[in-house]
């Protein structure tokens, strides 16, 4: 009790300061707020602020930081002051966004509508199960079977009526049946009260129990341990008949060796049955009415059924009972009684009852129809005719612990999906209902207008294996669930969709990722943990680009809408939304935005955005204004951006303080611009590397990233600007005099690769760059093209693979040594800036960046090391080794003069059409060497272990085996043939 205590004590103190407000605290504080103002102001400083929640909420000293970081996030206009209104606005969007992110974590739906197929069946159709790899297996009264795949594709039929019987008056009627997988059989109940067994594989008959004492109207089916079993039945007359079969392999044997009365299948009746010593029958009398349903559940040892008498709705109970002293006296009595010993068998019409201690009876208005039970839940989900349905806590029989109301029929079907934490409900007017279990709310209402499914219910089955809904009326009909994108089940995500930003922030020290699904996420740094995330944020369209404000209080993010959004994005509160002028006639233009940046000069802020419109879009940023919800259009396009700007897509644009901007677009060119005349600065255009060949099919001249070298912004000498492009290699400009080039070296050390991402620390010494198949490259910089051009790359401190996809976004956090890194692979992961692997946001394991002891280093990501392009490359592909250098490394040679050596290669000049070109002096040299003698191709391992010939200067083993006369073998005498004078053409033989 005390450890409980102190644990409790411990998640208080954990807890977020925002998470201890609610209304009776709100109310205290508007009060505390009127008396905290010490100068009348109407608002409260950070001292104020401070004090107040202190005094209020009783907050340690340790809890100044939080209160610190809940007051710069209020005052996402670093005012300085905050007051009521901006609190409460805070407060109730905050909690609105993280149940609007509690409510998308718990979203779920169907594909509509529903896969309906007609079915061979003529009667109505009993039951519906499902076996082990989703198929569906459903059975109607005339004993007709079909199995369907989640696709709603008819596999096969069969029938388990004898259709040669033609003695019948009436045709035999199915009442239900249920599978006995361990055996492979099928068990079907009939209304001639009998139990039959099929062959599942074949439904070829194989015996059957008669002479019950009533109709098995529902049945079911339970292992209970090795050849051990329960098979169940419930009757008309409210009784819960039970069959325990001990060797039950054995017993299905011997009754498939009973006599065939009808010719058609082995009969075995219950008097006979229960006399064996491996099988017990018991039968209790349990309901008023008819048995609705009866299911066996292993994990309690208990036997659920239920009818619709109100007063025995729904009743748990044992299967054998407790030990009653008197009744096994009196069985002990009647058993040393001669003339009662040939009077054992069982009084069918005198069931017993079990005693109170032996089950539990859940009185219900209307009684239950269906019900559904979880261990793992513990709880037990019942409806019927009053179309509520009832959360029952298994051992509390007296009262519900809670009723979902929102049927408008009869509840028809339940289902409890234990690893989903919902419900499924199903009424007879055919609306079908999702409902959360935890909060006990309705997640998902489909009305027959939407799923198309007509006609009567028959039968209705969830498959937890395919995750889909079967129903039967008329037709057979299929719902699937929506699956979420899982790339792979041991992989850990950050984002349901591929990543295309993250960014550090240092005010509050978090993480800020967004996704292609609309969706920004906050992270703690230090742990890795979620903090909170909103969705939505440009409708249906995907995030592209994000940056922050110069006070790192407010959130930029640009969207393929062709919009921009201003968020104080701790609360999901969008504040103002810029975009362009839609023209006349038309709508809006939707041009996607490639990149954003956030520029402040001489005092002066700016957001300054690219995209798809080719054009530069300046928004001038005032915090004075009070009307901070409007939409704001961008100031005049810059004449020279008219006239000589880019021509192509512009996807990258840099700054430098304090007037330089830099863009590059699409075809490769690189414009700069002077910010305050808006004049273009120059135009950089680099030539083609030396022998560069294509290697993308496209996007080949698009550069991603453009970087300024701020401790070298005004050296008229060294190359300032690094761009990732054209031509997967890196270009390093010098931006003065016209703009000349001053490097340009290959980005990417696999063929194809094209260059995604650059990053520096802030002395410019070290520059990490990324590439499309994952690899991050970390490049000494502080004396590159400092002075002069340089013509080989720079030196290569280490390199390694982050992602198997493309990386699209990096953030360097200086003050702790870790690189953020985000791909298209759905993750964000954390690096040492020596490589060595944090971990991935989203992980169920948090980390500590001040204890190396919790990173995943020395481990990789797996998805990391499963790929193939992740192996280190063979020396023979290196072509630093030949392979009969490889093979022959270690066998030792007499001479070193006689030393085989194989030929080198032909060289191969790669064309754009692929061709090989060897001359034909080539050819003969290789023809001259003859390279084929000495073990080349698929003979190398032959002549690798071929064996040496000896001399022993004699004369061969052959020569000296002897040689002897074989006897020749008589021949057998050849038949003589004759002709038939008749027939010339007709030989026979004598």
């Amino acid at each position: 009790m005390k450890f409980k205590v102190i644990a409790s004590a411990l998640r208080n103190c954990l807890q977020m300061i925002e998470e201890k407000i609610n209304i009776d605290t709100l109310e205290e504080l508007k009060k505390a707020f009127a008396s905290a103002d010490v100068n009348r102001s109407g608002s409260l400083d950070l001292e104020e602020f401070k004090r107040l929640l202190t005094d209020r909420l009783r907050l340690s000293a340790s809890k100044e930081a939080q209160i610190d970081s809940l007051f710069m996030k209020i005052d996402w206009s670093s005012e300085g002051t905050i007051n009521w209104d901006e609190f409460c606005t805070y407060m109730q969007l905050e909690y609105a966004e993280k149940e609007d992110s509690y409510l998308r974590a718990k979203a779920i739906a169907f594909h509509l509508p529903a896969k309906i197929e007609n079915i061979p069946h003529r009667d109505p159709v009993l039951r519906i199960i499902d076996t082990a790899d989703g198929t569906f297996i459903a059975c109607s009264h005339e004993g007709t079977v079909t199995f369907w795949s989640p696709s709603t594709e008819l596999k096969r039929t069969r029938t388990v009526v004898n259709q040669e019987m033609s003695n019948r008056t009436k045709p035999k009627w199915i009442t239900d049946f249920c599978l006995m997988p361990h055996f492979n059989k099928l068990i079907v109940g009939t209304g001639d009260r009998e139990i039959q067994f099929f062959e599942l594989s074949s439904f070829d008959p194989y015996c059957q129990i008669s002479g019950l004492e009533t109709v098995p109207l529902k049945l079911d089916y339970s292992s209970t341990g090795h050849d051990e079993c329960l098979i169940l039945y419930g009757d008309s007359m409210g009784c819960v008949n039970i069959l325990v079969i001990k060797s039950a392999g054995e017993c299905l044997r011997t009754w498939k060796k009973m006599i065939i009365p009808d010719g058609w299948i082995p009969t075995v009746t219950l008097d006979h049955v229960i006399n064996h010593s491996n099988v017990k029958f018991i039968r209790w009398q349990v309901h008023d009415d008819w048995v609705g349903q009866i299911k066996y559940y292993h994990d309690i040892g208990q036997v659920i059924s239920c009818s619709n008498n109100s007063d025995t709705a729904l009743v748990i109970g044992s299967t054998i009972g407790s030990t009653h002293v008197e009744q096994q006296l009196k069985e002990i009595k009647d058993m040393n009684t001669s003339n009662e010993r040939s009077r054992q068998k069982y009084s069918y019409n005198q069931p017993k009852t079990r005693l109170d201690a032996d089950e539990t009876v859940f009185k219900v208005y209307k009684g239950v129809k269906v019900f559904d039970f979880s261990k793992s839940k513990t709880i037990i989900v019942t409806g019927g005719m009053d179309r509520i349905i009832r959360l029952w806590n298994p051992y509390v029989c007296g009262k519900p612990t809670a009723m979902l109301r929102g049927h408008a029929a009869p509840i028809f079907y339940l289902f409890i999906a234990d690893q989903d934490n919902r419900i499924f409900s199903i009424s007879t007017d055919r609306c079908i209902k999702v409902w959360d279990i935890q909060d006990q709310t309705c997640l998902l209402t489909i009305r027959p207008k939407s799923h198309k499914i007509r006609g009567d219910l028959q039968a209705i089955h969830y498959s937890s294996i395919s995750r889909s809904l079967a129903v039967a009326t008329d037709q057979m009909a299929v719902l699937n669930l929506r699956h979420k994108t899982m790339l792979n089940a041991d992989m850990v995500v950050t984002h349901k969709e591929p990543v295309t930003c993250c960014k550090y922030n240092p005010e509050f020290k978090q993480v800020i990722t967004c996704c292609n699904g609309s969706v920004i996420k906050l992270w703690d740094f230090e742990t890795g943990a979620a903090i909170f995330e909103y969705g939505d944020a440009h409708g249906e369209e995907a995030i592209t680009c994000m940056t922050f404000d110069n006070t790192g209080r407010r959130l930029i993010t640009g969207g393929r809408d062709g919009i921009l959004k201003i968020w104080n994005y701790n609360n999901g509160h969008c504040l103002r939304v810029l975009k362009k002028k839609s023209k006349k006639n038309s709508e809006a233009s939707c041009d996607e935005i490639c990149d954003v940046t956030y520029i402040e000069m001489n005092k002066n802020r700016y957001v300054i955005s690219v995209g798809w419109d080719r054009r530069i879009n300046i928004y001038y940023d005032s915090l004075n204004d009070n009307n901070i919800h409007h939409v704001q259009h961008p100031t005049a396009y810059w004449h020279d951006d008219v006239r000589d700007g880019h021509k192509e897509d512009v996807l990258a644009v840099a700054q430098c303080l304090p007037n330089l901007l830099a863009t590059a677009s699409y075809d490769g060119e690189v414009i700069v611009w002077n910010m305050v005349s808006g004049h273009i600065f120059c135009h950089l255009n680099p030539p083609a590397p030396p022998g560069y060949q294509d290697q993308s099919l496209d996007g080949d001249l698009s550069i991603a990233k453009l970087m300024f070298l701020h401790t070298r912004a005004y050296k008229k000498d060294a190359g300032t600007l690094v761009a990732s492009g054209p031509r997967a290699h890196i270009h390093v400009w010098n931006v003065f005099q016209g703009g000349s080039l001053m490097a340009q070296f290959e980005g990417s050390k696999i063929k194809g690769g094209m260059v995604s991402c650059l990053v520096s620390n802030s002395n410019n010494s070290v520059m990490y760059s990324s590439d499309s198949f994952g690899f991050i490259y970390v490049w000494d910089i502080a004396s590159y093209c400092l002075t002069q051009p340089a013509s080989q790359a720079p030196d290569l401190i280490r390199s390694w693979r982050g992602h198997v996809e493309t990386i699209s976004s990096m953030d360097l956090v200086e003050s702790s040594n870790v690189l953020l890194t985000a791909s298209n692979d759905c993750t964000v992961r954390l690096w040492t800036t020596e490589g060595h692997y944090v971990g991935t946001l989203g992980q169920p394991e948090q980390w500590d960046l001040h204890n190396p002891n919790t990173f995943q280093h020395p481990m990789v990501p797996y998805d990391v090391l499963v790929d193939p392009a992740s192996l280190p490359t063979h020396p023979v592909l290196l072509e630093k080794q030949t392979t009969m250098d490889v093979i022959h490394q270690d066998s030792a040679r007499k001479d070193d003069e006689d030393k085989s050596v194989r030929s080198l290669s032909p060289q191969v000049t790669f064309t754009n059409k692929q061709t090989y070109v060897v001359d034909d002096n080539m050819i003969k040299a290789m023809l001259a060497d003859r390279p084929f003698d000495r073990g080349t191709g698929k003979r190398l391992r032959h002549e690798k272990n071929k064996k040496v010939k000896v001399d022993t200067g004699g004369p061969s083993v052959w020569q000296m085996l002897h040689c002897y006369p074989i006897a020749e073998t008589p021949q057998p005498k050849p038949p003589e043939l004759k002709v038939n004078k008749d027939e010339p053409f007709n030989f026979y033989i004598d």
